[in-house]
């Protein structure tokens, strides 16, 4: 039996999340994408998307950010041949500016590393774009929006080397 890898901080630590958490981290996905401004009917054409379901957390690879009991970030990392994408990328609006995101970045990067991938593709919000190019992320072109019929999103890779 393996133990779950736990990162401990002083004000977080990263986990795996477990199967019950899938409709916080639903909440926690829509909360966060609506901090940026985008209004009920955008978020609600979001929501299928944004959903979080037990069968996610058996095909990706998921890692949850907590603080004091609450999860205030998650992350997810698909991956496909040699090739990884961000399936998840979200934190709590009141947790953001904490270097919560930035740690589940690390672990999305060190989680590719130890899969053997050796590109992490990136369908960024507009919004998130300079998070994303501030840990190593470039930007490559577009991508089509899961959730809004011809909307455009920021694509982006992180070359890992591999």
């Amino acid at each position: 039996m393996s133990i779950p890898q736990v990162r401990q901080d002083s004000a977080f630590i990263l986990r795996p999340p477990r199967p019950d958490e899938c409709a916080a981290l639903t909440d926690l996905c829509l909360r966060s994408k609506a901090h940026w401004g985008y209004d009920a009917v955008f978020i609600e054409a979001c929501r299928a998307e944004l959903t979080v379901r037990p069968d996610d957390l058996a095909t990706d690879r998921y890692q949850v950010a907590e603080r004091v009991g609450i999860v205030v970030g998650v992350a997810a990392l698909s991956a496909d041949g040699h090739r990884g994408c961000v399936e998840r990328m979200f934190v709590a609006p009141a947790a953001m500016g904490k270097g919560i995101g930035r740690a589940l970045m690390h672990w999305l990067i060190a989680e590719a590393r130890a899969l053997g991938l050796s590109v992490i593709d990136i369908d960024a919000d507009p919004e998130a774009v300079g998070f994303y190019e501030r840990l190593g992320a470039r930007r490559v072109g577009e991508a089509p929006s899961g959730s809004i019929p011809g909307r455009m999103l920021p694509a982006l890779v992180i070359d890992l080397g591999a």
